[in-house]
């Protein structure tokens, strides 16, 4: 049993939350990320990473509610357990002193970027950030990654916060400016991360993306996060999750992502119309003492 620490919503169906795993915040490195199940017999999902503390033994994760399990996760409270959450699995970040980089968050996607941001200005780059959410109120994290960057734009659909466009509006202004940029890094949905790549893709500059397909055992085993890199079969889980951009079949990772998706809105759906079932079983997780981690 993983107990939680503290559970936050920072936006709507946004929540962050400090789980008690102490070997998992000794370990992790940027871009890695964990797979849990919150009751005995719940959905395994991956969630990233998105911050530790090894002094206090926890990591963080956030969340966004967009399914079953996600939505029964975020009605935990702290307090409440978690009963496996496995990890650090995937390969971690490529940091090393790259000279100028882009980080570029997109909604959710802005809480993987926040780590490998973090350590590669710890690595002596400068780091521009830039990150966009359809409305202010979607907004996540500007206040950390404010912090980590040397710069940062917010972008927002609406206008409502920061400037009003995309993310790869702010892209191609600096690229039209002449800012030097030695390399890019794009996390977000899908369609973001393919037009980060159009755009990375004229000057060369070398682009990674943090790809999200979907994930069951994180050990290659299971074949549902097969992406096609540079034409090849790779698995998300082991050999990524980030890949070079201008080599990842973006229609492909869409395609699979929509291979469950009745599903996933069915099973929502009944969760919504009766979440006891599931919520009792989550509950009975409820420590008071400390867990393994």
């Amino acid at each position: 049993m993983f107990r939680i620490h503290e559970a936050q919503f920072i936006a709507p169906d946004v929540k962050r939350f400090r789980i008690e795993a102490p070997r998992i915040a000794r370990k992790r490195q940027a871009g890695q990320f964990v797979i849990l199940r919150i009751h005995e017999h719940g959905e395994r999902i991956p969630l990233t990473i998105a911050d530790s503390d090894v002094g206090e033994g926890t990591i963080t994760i956030i969340v966004q509610g967009v399914g079953k399990t996600t939505h029964l996760l975020n009605r935990l409270e702290a307090g409440d357990a978690i009963q496996d959450v496995v990890g650090p699995l995937g390969q971690a970040s490529e940091i090393e002193l790259f000279g100028t980089v882009v980080v570029i968050g997109g909604g959710v996607g802005t809480a993987i970027a926040y780590p490998t941001a973090v350590a590669l200005k710890q690595a002596g780059n400068v780091v521009i950030g830039i990150v966009g959410a359809r409305t202010n109120k979607l907004l996540i994290l500007e206040e950390e990654m404010r912090a980590t960057t040397d710069v940062l734009y917010v972008m927002s659909d609406d206008g409502t916060v920061g400037e009003k466009g995309l993310v790869t509006t702010k892209l191609q202004q600096l690229i039209d400016e002449g800012r030097q940029i030695d390399r890019v890094l794009a996390i977000g949905p899908i369609p973001m991360m393919k037009a980060v790549a159009d755009v990375s893709r004229e000057l060369a500059i070398p682009t990674s993306v943090s790809l999200n397909p979907v994930m069951v055992d994180g050990t290659g085993m299971c074949g549902g996060c097969r992406v096609i890199v540079g034409g090849e079969s790779r698995f998300a889980c082991v050999d990524g999750p980030e890949f070079d951009a201008h080599q990842v079949d973006f229609e492909v990772l869409r395609q699979r992502n929509a291979i469950y998706r009745q599903r996933e809105q069915h099973a929502d759906a009944e969760f919504q119309r009766d979440p006891t079932k599931d919520l009792n079983a989550a509950h009975a997780c409820r420590l008071t003492e400390t867990g393994n981690g």
